[in-house]
């Protein structure tokens, strides 16, 4: 953890919460029965007693979402949980505490709640705790611009390590931290904080007053002074953190595991591993899946006399494409191309010969992607995800793009990160592949219902050029 005193802040913290959910659930009240009341037919009545009734009802929700709140790590202290984070926490969190809340309301015959306090109170109190936050984040800036509430920084390490610290610190400048100097080999030109030494001056530079946090940043071939360097820091009982050298291999959330002494990082494992994340995203697509045949149905039944309208061969057009754990199935499109022999291994152009005119009107406006709703209904693609590839060109791709076949680990898509980011068609395969496993290790519902978002309302959908 980075900060000191973190278990007083955060008891604090949620202590504040707590009493903000309840001024919410106090505040939704009074305004519904002593305020909105007057606008009704027959004004005051004894609406006004079973509210006070029920508010303590109010007390035992805000200690109840505290103890959520704790368990979704809102009160984790570390500067690198940024406001959007804690915030996104705080609505997903809040709504779920509020259809419970109403569950057991109904289960034990709370008949007289007011569902307009409940509304107002959700609104109230995520408001209140996310604003709070703002505040906070606020004040910090406020405090830098002066020069002061920095932590800061000794950097151990002269090299490439070293300098990705550095470039994600210029990228982030608001998390707070200060880099005071660095101690490596030899000067880096290309480093803007000063230069203090080499690795033998760790005992004197952390003996001066100052230093909150040495970053250990040390290169595959210095990793023998990895010892040496904790031991210092230990003398002189300063905080550590380490970029370890093989960084780049790492997910974006590890998880360790132990195994007696030994330590073991999962380093492919994806959120799609929790069971709970799997169900809700499963759950997600069936559910809309569903919604969307029924909305497009008439669109998809004009698509299809369309098509058997505008050239001899079949409505559907099935492709093999590679899913989830490399195994293969059928995907589903409605034909917007003569039938030709190189469907299987080639890829189509804009301006493609082989369109029929009626084809290129539906993969203008995506159409033809329609039927894959079909696809996201029987468990073989998710509405968010990796496009899914061809078999030929996945065993291409593996042979010369480093993991590539990380994006195996989920079902594929509609429509993904990718695309939504101008990564679609003939584009580079190794950029779209670097924003597919971005997406893989950074998933949340929330993350999908904006991909869903851009994809209707910043483009059209998904139309990955092949052939069709």
């Amino acid at each position: 953890m980075l900060e000191k005193n973190q278990h007083t802040r955060a008891a604090l913290e949620s202590l504040l919460d707590a009493a903000l959910l309840f001024a919410a659930y106090v505040l939704a009240n009074y305004l519904r029965f002593n305020f909105l009341r007057f606008f009704q037919p027959g004004g005051a009545g004894p609406a006004l007693q079973i509210a006070r009734d029920t508010l303590y009802l109010g007390a035992v929700y805000a200690l109840g979402m505290v103890a959520v709140f704790w368990l979704c790590r809102l009160y984790d202290p570390s500067r690198l949980r940024g406001l959007w984070r804690r915030s996104r926490i705080i609505l997903v969190g809040n709504a779920l505490g509020i259809l419970v809340f109403e569950a057991l309301l109904y289960q034990f015959r709370v008949v007289d709640f007011s569902r307009l306090v409940v509304a107002l109170f959700y609104l109230f109190g995520t408001g209140f705790l996310i604003f709070v936050r703002m505040l906070r984040r606020w004040y910090e800036r406020w405090r830098h611009r002066r020069g002061e509430g920095y932590r800061h920084i000794l950097l151990v390490g002269g090299g490439k390590v070293a300098a990705q610290y550095l470039k994600a610190l210029e990228q982030n400048p608001y998390y707070g931290f200060r880099v005071d100097g660095y101690l490596a080999l030899c000067p880096n030109p290309d480093f803007a904080p000063p230069y203090l030494g080499r690795y033998d001056k760790l005992d004197v530079v952390l003996g001066e007053p100052g230093i909150d946090e040495v970053v250990v940043a040390l290169d595959a071939a210095e990793s023998d002074r990895i010892s040496r360097t904790f031991a210092a820091c230990d003398k002189q009982g300063v905080r550590i953190t380490m970029v370890p050298f093989y960084n780049d291999y790492l997910p974006a959330r590890p998880t360790i595991d132990t195994l007696g002494g030994c330590k073991l990082i999962n380093v492919r494992q994806t959120p799609f591993d929790n069971i709970l994340n799997a169900f809700v995203k499963r759950a997600f697509d069936i559910v809309a899946s569903l919604c969307l045949i029924v909305l497009t149905s008439p669109i998809m039944l004009a698509v299809a006399v369309g098509v058997k309208l505008s050239s001899p061969g079949p409505v559907i057009f099935s492709q093999r494409r590679v899913g989830l754990n490399k195994r293969e199935f059928m995907m589903y499109k409605f034909r917007s191309m003569r039938i030709n022999a190189g469907e299987q291994t080639g890829w189509s152009t804009r301006a493609d010969p082989r369109k029929t005119r009626f084809g290129s009107l539906i993969r203008k406006f995506s159409l033809d992607e329609l039927p894959q709703f079909f696809n996201v209904l029987k468990g073989d693609m998710s509405l968010v995800g990796p496009r899914p590839e061809i078999p030929f060109h996945v065993e291409h791709f593996k042979e010369e793009i480093p993991r590539y076949l990380v994006r195996q680990q989920v079902r594929p898509g509609l429509t993904g990160w990718a695309q939504v980011n101008g990564l679609r068609g003939d584009t580079d395969i190794a950029e779209r592949i670097r924003y597919d496993i971005w997406y893989i290790e950074n998933w949340t519902l929330a993350l999908d219902i904006k991909i869903l978002f851009r994809t209707v309302f910043g483009g059209k959908m998904v139309n990955d050029e092949k052939i069709a």
